[in-house]
């Protein structure tokens, strides 16, 4: 073989290997760890309610006689 397509070879096969390293360390990671505390879900509500019976009067007034029933 020449000595200059032996270079040449050489070359190529370092620089394939020089941009493959390059490529392999351009790779992004993604580490995905526990923690180490506890998760804390603070749940403060107040529930608050207010039920309104409005009846007729006339309704009222017919529960109200003892006849009815």
């Amino acid at each position: 073989m020449d000595i200059q397509l032996k270079f040449s070879f050489i070359l190529t096969v370092l620089t394939l290997m020089l941009m493959l390293s390059m490529a392999a360390g351009c790779t992004p990671t993604v580490q995905v760890a526990a923690s180490d505390k506890p998760i804390e879900i603070n749940l403060n509500v107040k529930i608050e309610h207010e039920i309104r019976i409005k009846v007729d009067k006339e309704i009222d007034d017919l529960f109200s006689d003892d006849d009815v029933f």
